[in-house]
């Protein structure tokens, strides 16, 4: 019965954290200032990013990015979520397209880099984003690696 009632909690909280994932789920404690901002063309949309460190000294730093619509009310959203690399940075292509460098020159197979169409598509390196059911209404395309 106990091991029952223990696979039964296990897949239930598998279960919840691939399907209810949501970006409020980042933890900000110790959330540290990356670049930006980056204004859109039209000043419509600034783009904002920022590290959160996990796993102590032996750990790393993920990135995700944060677009502001200016026009509407500084709506924030999460379109970029993914390991930061040594080269990160960010540029606007036109008003709406985003481009986001993260990338380390010494491990080829390390690219996260990505051209993101705001209110459209997002990014989630594990893929949790595009799994959720919350998100779904939230993008068109989801990418992930």
């Amino acid at each position: 019965m106990a091991t029952l009632c223990g696979m039964a909690l296990v897949s239930t909280i598998y279960l919840y954290e691939t399907y209810f994932f949501t970006f409020n789920d980042i933890d900000r404690e110790f959330v540290q200032k990356g670049p930006g901002p980056v204004v859109s063309p039209t000043e419509k949309y600034t783009a904002n990013a920022y590290y959160e460190p996990y796993g102590g000294a032996a750990g790393g730093v993920n990135v995700w990015v944060e677009i502001k619509n200016n026009s509407e009310n500084n709506n924030v959203h999460t379109i970029y979520y993914s390991d930061a690399k040594s080269n990160f940075s960010m540029k606007w292509l036109d008003e709406d397209i985003l481009s986001i460098i993260n990338v380390d020159p010494d491990f080829p197979n390390s690219n996260r880099s990505i051209k993101l169409k705001v209110g459209k598509e997002i990014y989630h390196e594990n893929g949790l984003a595009c799994k959720s059911l919350l998100m779904k209404g939230d993008y068109d395309t989801c990418y992930q690696d």
